[in-house]
């Protein structure tokens, strides 16, 4: 492996397990999720939701398999190229979580200022990542915790358009996402891996929950 190649350091056979299981349990719980709220705002919300819920749900799936594709295959140059959509992927994950939230209060005009500008910083994000690739690593997490915490400035007009329990969730996913980073930086520690992974799919059914919450209400 040259050193154009860099994927931090290898992890061993449990490690590997370890992450395996816990992405594999995103991916179900994502697709069997996905599809019932997919399903659910089909039949009983506005256009405007369903175009949302199929934007969310879309999102998360395709960040958690590629995720776990990238995470699983083997130090290689194929690995590099997976690197590059499995961190963009992550800009698309936090901009399709947060449009069921903002379309719900897009008639005004903070809100809509707020969900294009989440959508323009991800593409930002992905071009960084796709034409850099491990050139702004550190950046990319300062943008996905920009983009994460976004909601903040806006925290009044989104209060008034969602459900309490709905912010209350987000929040709490929020502070989950943002405590694992600790984790996804500290590369020593053996299952550091797995730990990270398991702290996004746990804030990512946390935010799930609040998404359904929001459409439903």
């Amino acid at each position: 492996m040259t050193d154009q190649f860099r994927f931090g350091r290898p992890y061993d056979f449990h490690e590997l397990v370890a992450d395996g299981i816990v992405h594999g349990i995103g991916v179900v719980f994502a697709l069997i999720g996905a599809t019932a709220l997919i399903f659910y705002a089909t039949v009983w919300s506005s256009y405007a939701e369903m175009a949302a819920a199929w934007i969310y749900g879309l999102g998360l799936v395709i960040a958690l398999a590629v995720s776990f594709t990238y995470n699983m295959w083997p130090h290689s140059r194929t690995k590099w190229i997976l690197r590059r959509f499995d961190h963009s992927a992550i800009f698309v994950l936090i901009a399709a979580t947060y449009t069921p939230f903002l379309v719900k209060g897009a008639h005004d005009w903070v809100i809509l200022a707020l969900l294009i500008g989440i959508w323009a910083t991800a593409f930002v994000g992905i071009y960084l990542k796709c034409r850099f690739p491990g050139r702004y690593d550190k950046l990319a997490i300062l943008l996905y915790l920009a983009m994460g915490w976004s909601g903040a400035m806006a925290l009044g007009p989104i209060s008034q358009t969602l459900p309490g329990i709905t912010v209350l969730l987000i929040i709490i996913g929020g502070c989950i996402y943002s405590a694992g980073v600790i984790f996804h930086v500290w590369e020593r520690l053996r299952f550091q891996n797995a730990i990270w992974h398991g702290f996004v799919v746990t804030a990512a059914a946390v935010h799930y929950s609040a998404v359904v919450t929001a459409i439903s209400h």
